[in-house]
């Protein structure tokens, strides 16, 4: 088995791509923006925004230094593009914005910003990337691999569950819960775009 599964690299993994999308955390973003989706269609976002984010991940960790490379791309400006991505969405949540109809049918916002930036964003893309990296070949892809689908797996319970937290908060919880995603939402855009700055000068 140990050949085949590297239980080391499986925890360290699963723990720091854990840590980086914080699944808690999601739970006040994803009432923020689903606040105006009925039950179904919040579970139907809860989905699409797993599975795009597991996708998204995936696909980088499998070509991301040959897509990177191909398009000329550093990770310094992946994690600026993203960081503003979310600002402008944590505007919205203060603002009161982000609750559009029309943008809001249970697929815009499972894959924009749930699934990507948010979930599968520049720390969770790089982190895997590196995480295979580490691990070449077979054992190393299929322990990642796993990693990753366990995270994403316990993101979607989370999610899932986020109908039963708004019930409990109701409607002024949940826009009181909107408005400090907001703020929490556009502390870590800053702290990305920073990060990329730095990447930049320590590049050059």
């Amino acid at each position: 088995m140990g050949q085949f599964f590297d239980v080391e690299l499986f925890l360290t993994t699963a723990v720091t791509i854990f840590v980086i999308v914080d699944p808690p955390g999601l739970l006040p973003v994803f009432l923020g923006l689903t606040k105006s989706l009925g039950s179904r269609q919040r579970r139907r976002a809860a989905d699409r925004a797993s599975l795009v984010a597991l996708g998204v991940i995936a696909v980088f960790a499998l070509f991301g230094r040959q897509i990177l490379d191909y398009l000329q791309v550093s990770v310094p400006a992946l994690q600026v593009s993203g960081g503003l991505l979310l600002l402008l969405i944590a505007l919205e949540l203060l603002m009161g914005k982000g609750e559009d109809p029309v943008a809001h049918d249970g697929v815009n916002v499972a894959i924009v910003p749930l699934g990507t930036p948010l979930m599968a964003g520049p720390g969770a893309i790089v982190a895997t990337m590196l995480a295979v990296q580490r691990a070449p070949g077979f054992a190393g892809y299929l322990t990642v691999a796993l990693a990753l689908v366990t995270v994403m797996f316990l993101v979607w319970v989370f999610l899932r569950y986020a109908g039963l937290i708004r019930a409990i908060l109701r409607e002024s919880g949940t826009v009181l819960a909107s408005r400090i995603a907001g703020l929490l939402l556009s502390a870590i855009a800053v702290q990305m775009v920073a990060d990329g700055i730095f990447g930049f000068i320590e590049a050059h």
